[in-house]
């Protein structure tokens, strides 16, 4: 197994911040992760002389680089030592397009720079920021080699999957000065020769690529000692001041997105403040809910925000009004008023939101990546390509057409406006019988999705261990109601007179300064949410503190990883074992979990699939902290300099006191059962 990091930055560009490149760290980056191979990777650019310079003092291949920006994200491009010279000419093109944030190289000028992209190792950025998508992934698809994700969780999930490419893990590092702590992201691959060919064909084939060197993906490095921990369910055992918490923080520096849930953090300190913050939380998941609940009802009310049927009834009066007048004085009529376009009306001019969607909706099909196999399989995407196209003509063409109709109304205005002046007959005032038609139709269909989304009903009943999290819709009972809903000085009594007419109800809460128009489509219907426990009664303090911590770890799968620092602080065991234990394990089949702890409950029964023991030890006087790590199955747990400890004894002292204490206890409940 060969050990590479082929993405590495030694000069900043204009996307990086400043920093000063140190040989000396690199050369430290190397010897202590134990690479076998990297690669310089500089944005937009490639440095010949500092490359050779590299070359010189590293005794590992080296191969040269460019990470590039293209037009949706970044991609790295890596050759072979032997044509440096053409590599730098190469190079040289792509820096003489991107002298700013914005530029960015099109596959077109891509091929043109570098012709044949089978030739190179060619690795977007794909499960990581910013990446490769679109078209754009479309036409790099042939030649891709691998993939770039940011952790350990994409590079299983993406290995798993037969559809995806296969993934590498890199450290994407500034080597600069005073750099002391550095990436564990490596990639180890199956191959023998260190060449760009032979690695791409390594790469190629998912079983040659990997995590760990022996453990396959099981495992991943994640501390600057090459400490590996399992990409499932880890416990960290010790005894006191030995490091536990250190390790926990060391493993969180070293991943992108953590979600770090510290000791104590979630334990009820003080009844007010605690009641505070679960509160908040309670708020903000209440937000959520209600956001999607109503969220096609916002579009509702954002439509009929500006119909203003007092105006329309005027415009129609003023109209029949100008008709009936313009009829009495048809024998006053002259040169002027005799012209056609005295009383022409103007054109009506609207978009097509419809159009609008259907474009959205088409391009969407061609870029999606995550469902591109369906979408294919009964649709061709240069066909969609196609229908985008039409679909952006149509619409070019109505917006040339708006642009004209617009113009022509303008005119039309200027030239009536002239006429009238030197008229003694008085214009037909100018009205559009269909907006306001539409206008009324809208409102009365406005009318009828109040009055049913006004109707009780249960939206969300979600399961959360033995807690249920419940919220019904209903009408608001009452102005205090409205006013608590905003939490802002404001008067909701006029408004609230007219709740049962949705369009004056409408009407009023736009005259209220304090509440936003964004926020006017929250008010028509409230949003009740509870926490329940299992008896179904509203939670109490002490358990107010669980549901926190379960809510938090499930938060974990949109992280890359969730480290646990002793949960059993505050919590009794019957808790931790039918709640945290489940959840904590459910998880860890999709998100690598670390979990920090002396409770048997937790260490001894949630099924870990790998043991770290961190140990307080002394060396030449000097104290000195170890991790001892296995499975938990190994009779020896083995440090990183190859020393052992006995798994089953430091397990035991860890979790139960010692064996003594371990059989007084055994001893103790089986007295009590006799």
């Amino acid at each position: 197994m060969k050990k590479i990091d082929f993405h590495i930055h030694t000069i900043p560009s204009v996307r990086d911040a400043d920093f000063v490149f140190s040989i000396d760290t690199l050369i430290s980056y190397v010897k202590e992760r134990n690479l076998d191979a990297i690669a310089i990777t500089n944005h937009d650019l490639f440095d010949l002389d500092q490359f050779t310079k590299i070359t010189e003092q590293i005794d590992i291949p080296v191969f040269p680089g460019i990470e590039i920006n293209m037009q949706s994200g970044h991609l790295l491009i890596i050759d072979n030592s032997n044509r440096l010279d053409d590599f730098q000419e190469k190079a040289d093109k792509v820096r003489s397009i991107i002298k700013t944030v914005e530029d960015h190289v099109t596959f077109e000028k891509l091929t043109e720079i570098y012709g044949d992209l089978g030739e190179y190792l060619v690795i977007p950025h794909y499960q990581k920021r910013p990446s490769i998508s679109g078209d754009e992934l479309n036409l790099l698809l042939p030649f891709i080699s691998a993939a770039e994700v940011d952790s350990p969780k994409k590079f299983v999930r993406m290995w798993n999957d037969t559809n995806q490419p296969t993934p590498v893990l890199f450290s994407d590092m500034r080597i600069k000065e005073n750099l002391t702590k550095f990436s564990s992201r490596s990639t180890y691959i199956d191959c023998g020769e260190l060449a760009v060919k032979k690695i791409k064909a390594c790469l190629m084939d998912k079983t040659k690529v990997f995590l760990s060197p022996h453990d396959g993906n099981k495992l991943f490095e994640t501390l600057p000692n090459s400490q590996m921990i399992s990409t499932g369910l880890n416990v960290i055992l010790g005894g006191r001041s030995t490091g536990k918490t250190v390790t926990l923080n060391n493993i969180a520096d070293q991943m992108y997105d953590p979600l770090h849930i510290e000791q104590f953090e979630l334990v009820q300190k003080e009844e007010e403040l605690d009641k505070r913050l679960f509160e908040e939380a309670v708020t903000r998941d209440k937000s959520h809910v209600e956001q999607n609940h109503l969220l096609p009802f916002k579009e509702v009310v954002d439509r009929v925000l500006s119909i203003d049927l007092t105006e329309n009834e005027k415009e129609v009066s003023d109209y029949i009004e100008s008709l009936m007048k313009s009829a009495s004085e048809s024998a006053l009529r002259d040169a002027f008023s005799n012209t056609t376009i005295f009383d022409e009306t103007n054109f009506t001019v609207s978009t097509d939101d419809t159009l609008k969607a259907l474009i959205r909706s088409t391009q969407q099909l061609i870029v999606n990546v995550e469902y591109g196999k369906i979408i294919e399989k009964y649709i061709d995407r240069s066909d969609l390509r196609k229908l985008a196209c039409e679909l952006i003509e149509e619409r070019w063409r109505q917006e040339d057409e708006i642009r004209k109709k617009t113009e022509v109304n303008s005119l039309i205005d200027e030239i009536k406006r002239a006429l009238d002046l030197k008229s003694a007959v008085a214009p037909i005032s100018p009205v559009d019988l269909y907006r306001i038609t539409l206008d009324k139709i809208r409102i009365e269909k406005f009318t009828e999705i109040v009055n049913l989304l006004k109707y009780e009903k249960d939206i969300h009943d979600e399961k959360v261990q033995d807690f249920r999290v419940v919220a019904k819709r209903g009408p608001f009972k009452g102005a205090q109601e409205l006013h608590d809903k905003l939490a802002r000085q404001a008067s909701f009594t006029p408004a609230y007179r007219v709740y049962d007419n949705p369009y004056q109800f409408l009407q009023e809460l736009k005259c209220i300064s304090a509440l936003p128009n964004t926020e006017i489509y929250k008010f028509f219907a409230k949003i009740d949410y509870k926490i329940l426990n299992n008896d179904g009664a509203e939670i109490s303090g002490g358990e107010r503190s669980e549901f926190r911590l379960l809510q938090k770890i499930k938060r974990a799968t949109v992280h890359d990883i969730l480290l646990i620092d002793e949960p059993e602080s505050g919590f009794d065991n019957i808790f931790l074992k039918t709640n945290v234990n489940q959840i904590i394990k459910d998880l860890s089949k999709t998100v690598p979990v670390v979990i920090v702890t002396h409770n048997s409950t937790i260490g001894a029964s949630v099924g870990a699939d790998y043991l770290l023991h961190t140990s307080k030890e002394y060396l030449d006087g000097k104290t000195i902290y170890k991790i001892y790590s296995g499975y938990p199955t190994d009779t020896l747990l083995t440090s990183h300099d190859g020393s052992t400890i006995e798994n089953y004894s430091s397990t035991i002292n860890a979790l139960e006191a010692g064996v003594d204490a371990y059989k007084a206890r055994n001893e103790f409940y089986e007295n009590i059962k006799n």
